[in-house]
C-alpha cells in the first residue's frame, strides 16, 4: 500500500509527525510511506528510515501534483490541512483523511480567552488522522535521526568545562514574542549555574554574542586580584595561593555555527535543555531530554508542549492578554511584553556537578 503524508512546514511540526510515519510503516502491512514538504526540510525527510521517498514543493502546485499523480498513491494522510493541501488532494483524487486543526477553538482562546480545546497533544490529533488506516499510538514518542556525518564530537568542538556536561539553551524562535528578551536570557543562564551552549540560527548569533560577553565580564569581575608579593628575599607565603575559580555559568555561543542536525547532536548530548516554543524543543523531546519549556505569547493549551518526556513549563499564568496569537508577532501588541518579562525562573535545579 502506497501512502502519502502531507506536511509542508515547519521543523517542529514535521518532527511532531514522526510517530504517524513510524506507525504507518510498522503497522500497515506492506506500507510504502512517501512524505511531501518544502525543500528546506529535505534533511528531516531523507534521514528518516521509515520514509521511502520525499517529494518537495519547490515550484508550482500543478507541477508537484503531476509528480505525485505519477506515483499512484492508495491513500493520503493530510497533516497540514490548508488551502494548498486541499487543492493538491482535489487534483490527485485519492482517498484521504485530514488532521483537525481546531481553528475555531484556537480563535476562541486567542480572541475571547475561552478555552474549548481538548486536552489532547497535537501528536495524538495527527495520529487520529491516520486512524482509518488502522494505526494506533505505539507510545514510543518522537523520532529524530542524525546522519553520522553530522554528529558533533565534543572533544574537538567544546572546551573542557563543557565536555564534562552542559545545558543546551535554544534561544531562537521564529517570532519575537516567543523569545525572551536578551537581559532575561542572561538572567536565566545565571540561574542555571553551569556551562551553557546557546543554540540557534545565524539570526540569533548577535543575541548569543551579547549573552557570552555578559558572562565574560562577570568572570573578569569575580576573579580575585593577584597577590601583592613584597619585594624581599625573605618573603615566604604560609599558604599556597589558589588560582582564580571560573564562574559557575560558562557560555559557548553556538548560534549560526552548526546546521540543524549538528545542533540536534548538541541537544542529544546535553544534560538538560532550555527552549522556547520552537523546533529544537521538539527535537529535545525526541531524545527524551529533561526540558525547561519557556512560553510567551503562545500557550501549552494549543497542544504543542514537549511530547512524552519530562518537562517543566516556565510561563506567566493568568495574564489577561495571553495568548494574543496562535503563532506570534514581531513585537508585543500591548507594548509591555509581560508574558516574557514577568516569568519567574523557579528552576529548582540540584547543584551542578561534572558529568551530572
Amino acid at each position: 500500500m502506497k501512502i502519502l503524508v502531507l506536511r509542508f512546514s515547519s521543523i517542529g511540526d514535521i518532527v511532531l509527525t514522526t510517530p504517524v510515519v513510524r506507525a504507518i510503516r510498522q503497522q500497515v502491512p506492506g506500507a510504502e510511506v512517501h512524505f511531501c514538504t518544502k525543500p528546506a526540510y529535505r534533511g528531516l525527510v531523507e534521514s528518516n528510515p521509515y520514509i521511502s521517498k520525499g517529494h518537495y514543493l519547490s515550484g508550482s502546485l500543478h507541477k508537484l501534483a503531476a509528480e505525485l499523480r505519477a506515483e499512484r498513491f492508495d491513500y493520503i494522510v493530510d497533516l497540514h490541512n490548508n488551502l494548498r493541501t486541499r487543492l493538491l488532494k482535489a487534483q490527485l483524487r485519492v482517498p484521504s483523511s485530514s488532521f483537525d486543526k481546531l481553528n475555531f477553538q484556537k480563535w476562541l482562546l486567542v480572541r475571547f480567552k475561552i478555552n474549548r480545546l481538548p486536552h489532547v497533544h497535537i501528536v495524538d490529533r495527527y495520529l487520529a488522522a491516520a486512524a482509518p488506516l488502522g494505526v494506533r499510538n505505539d507510545g514510543q514518542g518522537l523520532d529524530y535521526f542524525i546522519p553520522e556525518k553530522d554528529e558533533v564530537d565534543l572533544t574537538t568542538t567544546l572546551l573542557t568545562h563543557f565536555q564534562r556536561g552542559y545545558v543546551a539553551f535554544a534561544i531562537g524562535a521564529q517570532h519575537a514574542t516567543k523569545r525572551l528578551p536578551v537581559e532575561r536570557i542572561i538572567e536565566l543562564c545565571g540561574q542555571l549555574g553551569r556551562p551553557v551552549v546557546l543554540l540557534g540560527g545565524p539570526e540569533d548569533e548577535s543575541t548569543g554574542h551579547v549573552v557570552e560577553l555578559a558572562f565574560e565580564k562577570e568572570a573578569a569581575t569575580v576573579a580575585p586580584p593577584p597577590p601583592q608579593i613584597p619585594d624581599s628575599p625573605y618573603y615566604f607565603p604560609k599558604t599556597k595561593t589558589s588560582s582564580p575559580q571560573a564562574p559557575k555559568t560558562l557560555i559557548y555561543n553556538a548560534c549560526g555555527k552548526f546546521n540543524l542536525n549538528q545542533s540536534a547532536s548538541l541537544v542529544r548530548q546535553a544534560q538538560l535543555v532550555v527552549s522556547h516554543d520552537t523546533g529544537l524543543m521538539h527535537i529535545a523531546a525526541a531524545f527524551k531530554k529533561e526540558i525547561f519549556s519557556v512560553w510567551g505569547n503562545t500557550v501549552p493549551a494549543f497542544g504543542m508542549y514537549p511530547y512524552r518526556t519530562e518537562f517543566r513549563v516556565l510561563e506567566v499564568e493568568g495574564l489577561a492578554c495571553r495568548p494574543c496569537s496562535k503563532i506570534g508577532f514581531a513585537q508585543c501588541p500591548q507594548g509591555h511584553f509581560k508574558c516574557m518579562r514577568d516569568i519567574r525562573f523557579n528552576l529548582d535545579l540540584p547543584p551542578a556537578q561534572d558529568g551530572r
